[in-house]
């Protein structure tokens, strides 16, 4: 067992070795990427997502039993990004609808950015391995043929494998590491749409139905009401708000 774990560490040491210069750089992007990958998957996995059905339900539970402060002390227990949408919508209960919705907007616009917030750098980097492995192709391939001319013939075969075996390793490298972090930027990218649109799902439906929201004053029930009409109306279907 010890003795394929060091075959399989010198197979694969002379891989990076015969690859060229360019493997290095490839392993750095790479790592680069990775460390990228996963802190975004710890922010987006821990501390921004959140049951977002369960978390309504309780927060209606909460609404609908007039304890407002209640809503907003279980908004306030999380990082997530949904709670702290509906936690600034939620103090401005008792004001009217366009400072709800100023308040919701105020906060979308706070929210979002932290969720995207390096992804993009995911996609170029995905790109960079595949150019950077192509890059090693060309080098390995000028090396192979600028050779031939300048020593013994006996020696071409060896000098032309060498540099196609740079080829194919710099190129083998670039594609498996681009494709490992596209897979993960589009994983990352839905699990950021979702965070995102989470607010949404609870209250999108396309059925028609009849609700009856009650409350003392200040309980919450306009906010309630007034993203399930921006949701209606973005659904083309007409509301009566009053």
């Amino acid at each position: 067992m010890e003795g394929t774990s060091i075959s399989l560490i010198n197979q694969l040491a002379g891989f990076i070795q015969g690859g060229g210069v360019f493997m290095g750089v490839i392993l750095v992007v790479w790592g680069i990427g990775m460390a990228i990958a996963l802190e975004r998957f710890r922010k987006l996995s821990r501390t921004y997502d959140v049951d977002g059905p369960s978390f309504m339900n309780e927060i209606e539970r909460y609404v609908l039993s007039n304890d407002l402060q209640g809503a907003i002390r279980v908004c306030s227990g999380t990082a997530a990004s949904l709670p702290k949408v509906l936690k600034n919508g939620l103090k401005r209960a008792n004001q009217g609808t366009e400072q709800i919705q100023n308040a919701l907007d105020a906060t979308a616009l706070e929210v979002v950015p932290k969720v995207e917030l390096r992804l993009g750098y995911l996609s170029l980097i995905a790109n960079i391995l595949t150019l950077f492995g192509l890059l090693g192709t060309i080098q390995g391939l000028m090396n192979s043929f600028a050779a031939l001319d300048s020593i013994d013939p006996a020696q071409k075969a060896e000098f032309l494998s060498k540099g196609i075996a740079t080829a194919m390793n710099t190129t083998f490298l670039g594609l498996i590491t681009a494709i490992s972090i596209m897979v993960i930027h589009a994983f990352l990218t839905s699990k950021s749409e979702k965070i995102i649109n989470e607010i949404d799902v609870d209250l999108k439906s396309e059925f028609k139905m009849f609700r009856l929201l009650q409350g003392d004053v200040g309980s919450g029930k306009t906010i309630i009401a007034f993203i399930a009409a921006l949701n209606t109306i973005n659904s083309k279907w007409q509301v009566a708000f009053m």
